[in-house]
C-alpha cells in the first residue's frame, strides 16, 4: 500500500462523523476536488480505485441524507448523485463546481480543516517520503486552487500553485510543511511515520556530510604530507638534510614516520609540543629549503 493510501485509510477510520458542520464541510472539500465530474444531464460523479475512500464519501452523503448510487466499473468505484442534491452546498456553473463566494470568511478553523481533509481525500496524494517530499492536490478550476491555498494560509500551511495546460493543483515540497498538513487533517499516525522517516533522512544526510568532510580533510592532509615528504627526501638526496636545525630535523623525521598524521597531532609528538601553526611553519621552511638550488 502506498503512503498516500495509508494516510487516506487512517482518515477514513479515525475521523468520526458526529459534527454535522464538519461533515458538510468535508463533503464540500470532496465536491470541489479534481476527481469530481459534472455531466450535462446534471449528474455528479466521484470516481476512485480506493474502497475506503468511496466508503468515506458515501458515509458523508448518507450522514447528510443525500441520495446517491454506487457503481463498480473495472477497478473503479463510482458514486453518482443529482446536482440538485448539493446546490445549497456549492456553486455549479458550466459543469464545474466552485466553493461558494465569501463562504470561507464564515467558518471556524475546525470547519476549514474539514474542507482541507475533504479535498485531500478527494484528489490529494503524497509521495513515499523515503524517496522525496511531495504532496499535491488537484482541482478542476484555478479558482478553487486559489481558495484552498487561502484557507491553508489561514491555517499556517505554506503551499505553491501549479497551472500547466489542463492541470491545476497546489503542492508542498517541504518536509516540515507536509508534516504540519498531515497533523492538520487529523492523520496522527501518518505524522509519526513521516517524522520518523524525515529524522532518519536528516541523520543520514548529516552523517554523509561529516564523512565527506572528514574524507576531504584526510585527502588534504595526505596530499600535503606527500609534498612534505618529497621535500625531505630531496634534502637528503642533496646532502643538505644534515645542515638543518635540530627543530627542523625533528619535525622532518616525525613526518616521515607518520605520513597520514595531522599537523596538530604531529605537534603533540615533539619534545617541546607545538600547535598546528608552529608545525606548519617548520614544514613550510623545509619545503622552501628543498626548492633552493
Amino acid at each position: 500500500m502506498s503512503f498516500s493510501s495509508e494516510v487516506k485509510q487512517e482518515l477514513n477510520k479515525n475521523s468520526k462523523l458526529v459534527n454535522k458542520e464538519q461533515v458538510k464541510n468535508e463533503l464540500i472539500g470532496y465536491l470541489i476536488s479534481g476527481n469530481i465530474e459534472v455531466s450535462k444531464r446534471g449528474k455528479i460523479k466521484f470516481s476512485t480505485e480506493s474502497d475506503y475512500n468511496i466508503n468515506r464519501f458515501s458515509k458523508l452523503l448518507a450522514n447528510l441524507n443525500i441520495n446517491h448510487d454506487i457503481e463498480i466499473i473495472g477497478k473503479n468505484f463510482i458514486v453518482k448523485l443529482n446536482k440538485k442534491e448539493i446546490t445549497d452546498l456549492v456553486d455549479i456553473e458550466n459543469n464545474l463546481i466552485y466553493l461558494k463566494e465569501k463562504y470561507i470568511d464564515q467558518l471556524k478553523n475546525e470547519n476549514l480543516k474539514a474542507i482541507i481533509r475533504g479535498v485531500f481525500m478527494g484528489s490529494g496524494s503524497i509521495n513515499d517520503p523515503n524517496k522525496k517530499y511531495h504532496l499535491e492536490i488537484s482541482f478542476n478550476t484555478e479558482e478553487n486552487v486559489n481558495k484552498i491555498i487561502s484557507i491553508l494560509k489561514i491555517l499556517d500551511i505554506n503551499t505553491k500553485k501549479m497551472i500547466i495546460e489542463n492541470k491545476k493543483s497546489l503542492y508542498i515540497k517541504e518536509g516540515e510543511e507536509i508534516s504540519k498538513f498531515l497533523a492538520l487533517i487529523g492523520a496522527a499516525k501518518a505524522v509519526m511515520d513521516f517524522e520518523e522517516i524525515r529524522i532518519q533522512k536528516e541523520m543520514r544526510g548529516k552523517v554523509n556530510r561529516l564523512v565527506n568532510c572528514e574524507t576531504a580533510n584526510l585527502n588534504k592532509t595526505i596530499n600535503a604530507s606527500i609534498e612534505q615528504i618529497a621535500a625531505i627526501k630531496k634534502l637528503k638526496e642533496k646532502g643538505k638534510f644534515s645542515n638543518l636545525s635540530d627543530n627542523l630535523k625533528e619535525i622532518a623525521n616525525l613526518r616521515i614516520e607518520n605520513p597520514d598524521m595531522s599537523l596538530s597531532d604531529l605537534g603533540k609528538k615533539l619534545n617541546k609540543p607545538l600547535g598546528k601553526s608552529g608545525v606548519n611553519y617548520r614544514l613550510k621552511k623545509i619545503m622552501e629549503l628543498a626548492d633552493e638550488e
